[in-house]
């Protein structure tokens, strides 16, 4: 079983930053993709960024060139860096983890873009 726990959310003004963290724990054997969510009141969750075991990164279009996915193997842990943010990006942040074939799931963390 792996537990998953994402920190770092909060309330930031539009333009600013924020970095998210995520740690996975418990019996891990090997950690492929790991990947950030969101979810808005009232819309679907949807796929952030991605970063595969090899390091190869995708974003959804509206956070490319704000938005910086990272991983530390040693530690088992991912990382979203957002920068210049925007009023739309205000959503419960979530973690995904896929440990060999079965994805975990921590329980989120808010951040609320606002002035």
């Amino acid at each position: 079983q792996v537990q998953v726990v994402e920190s770092g959310g909060g309330l930031v003004q539009p333009g600013g930053s924020l970095r998210l963290s995520c740690a996975a724990s418990g019996t891990i054997f090997k950690i492929y993709d790991m990947n950030w969510y969101r979810q808005a009141p009232g819309k679907q969750r949807e796929l952030v960024a991605i970063i595969t075991s090899g390091g190869s990164t995708n974003y959804v279009d509206s956070v490319k060139g704000r938005f910086t996915i990272s991983r530390d193997d040693a530690k088992n842990m991912v990382y979203l860096q957002m920068n210049s943010l925007k009023p739309e990006d205000t959503a419960v942040y979530y973690c995904n983890v896929k440990e060999r074939w079965i994805s975990y799931w921590g329980q989120g963390t808010q951040v609320t873009v606002s002035s």
